[in-house]
């Protein structure tokens, strides 16, 4: 179960967050935009979570 839990944040950032080629050179800046796609993908986890 956990692990689906995370795969599915993967699966996220990748097909929705167009995290599967980044477009950065760098590991600071590769970070940070898989910062920004996670908090991202934590405000639409809230949203859901708070409508139900």
């Amino acid at each position: 179960r956990i692990r689906k839990r995370i795969e599915e944040v993967w699966g996220w950032m990748k097909t929705v967050g167009g995290f599967r080629k980044t477009r950065f050179k760098g590991r600071e800046r590769t970070e940070m935009a898989a910062y920004l796609v996670g908090a991202a993908y934590n405000l639409v986890r809230m949203a859901r979570l708070a409508a139900a």
